[in-house]
């Protein structure tokens, strides 16, 4: 069944017996991604780890320039 399908049996369930009927899907999506954003933040912070800027700092270091280390010449 789709979700607006059920969606729309819940919401004539609620009129039927006097219920408030139920949010349309879709509409705490943006406050449950937030949530879980400030959760693994929080997680990190527990951790030691950084808490803003991981995935940049990651993506950083996976992207930049590789520097070859200055060796002392070989032996000739």
């Amino acid at each position: 069944m789709d979700v607006m399908q059920q969606h729309m049996i819940d919401s004539y369930r609620a009129a039927r017996l006097g219920a408030p009927a139920p949010p349309v899907p879709g509409t705490h999506d943006v406050a449950v991604l937030r949530g879980i954003r400030d959760y693994r933040r929080f997680e990190a912070v527990l951790a030691g780890r950084l808490a803003t800027g991981r995935l940049r700092a990651a993506l950083a270091h996976l992207f930049a320039p590789h520097h070859p280390r200055s060796h002392p010449p070989a032996c000739r």
